[in-house]
């Protein structure tokens, strides 16, 4: 275990080789079941809060280990959490812990879509066993999971409206402002991507490049943001 956990190499990741096809397999069939049985899971307060731990356990046991292990091999300055995903990662975590609306609600946001597409398109140099895949699939399928649980929460409670959405989207607005100009300048890194995309094919690659591959990340997240909008309203209840 600790030579598998120390290991950096291993097989080249292939996009939509098996073990890849195993893992979007592993999320559709998660997602599936959340929102098929969305009123059984807030009906039975055993099931809930079972989902509810679980999920909080691997993110924040994916986040806690990947530190270590990134530390271990001296890449730490350029993974830490913040990218969205791993943003996503801790306020979901902390969104489960505590059960608050605001934290639902930005989780909701941040973590379905960009993990799903980070699922789709991963950025990784090596296949299964290694650490890293390991980590990232369980990680991205578990934040996106958690995305789906919160909203079938918090749309109960109707706190998903069009002003949090706006809220949530002037929030990552500052949140990329801070990233920008001090983070990445500090660290010489590209969270968020906010210098250009990722070395991996992404539909990043289609925003173009320099200001306005930053508009276009900016408006493209507005209308995701609005389509999620849109698309929690069945999970209400009747």
């Amino acid at each position: 275990m600790a030579e598998w956990f120390l290991t950096v190499g291993g097989e080249k990741f292939i996009p939509f080789g098996p073990s890849h096809l195993f893992m979007l397999f592993l999320y559709a069939s998660g997602a599936f079941l959340l929102l098929f049985f969305h009123h059984h899971i807030r009906s039975k307060k055993r099931l809930f809060e079972t989902i509810r731990w679980t999920l909080f356990t691997l993110l924040l046991g994916c986040e806690i280990t990947y530190q270590i292990w990134t530390a271990i091999h001296g890449i730490w300055v350029h993974n830490l959490p913040f990218h969205l995903c791993g943003i996503a990662g801790l306020v979901g975590a902390a969104a489960l812990f505590t059960l608050n609306k605001k934290l639902m609600v930005i989780t909701f946001y941040i973590g379905l879509i960009p993990a799903f597409l980070a699922l789709l398109t991963p950025e990784l140099p090596y296949d299964f066993p290694n650490f890293r895949y390991v980590k990232f699939f369980i990680h991205h399928i578990a934040i996106s999971l958690t995305a789906i649980f919160v909203a079938i929460i918090a749309a109960k409670s109707g706190a998903i409206t069009l002003k949090s959405m706006i809220e949530t989207y002037l929030f990552l607005v500052m949140y990329a402002l801070l990233v920008g100009l001090v983070i990445n300048t500090l660290l010489n890194a590209n969270y968020l991507y906010l210098s250009h995309p990722p070395t991996t094919p992404s539909p990043l690659d289609w925003f173009g490049s320099g200001i306005w591959y930053r508009l276009n990340l900016g408006f493209v997240c507005f209308i995701v943001f609005f389509l999620q909008f849109l698309s929690y309203r069945p999970l209400q209840q009747k």
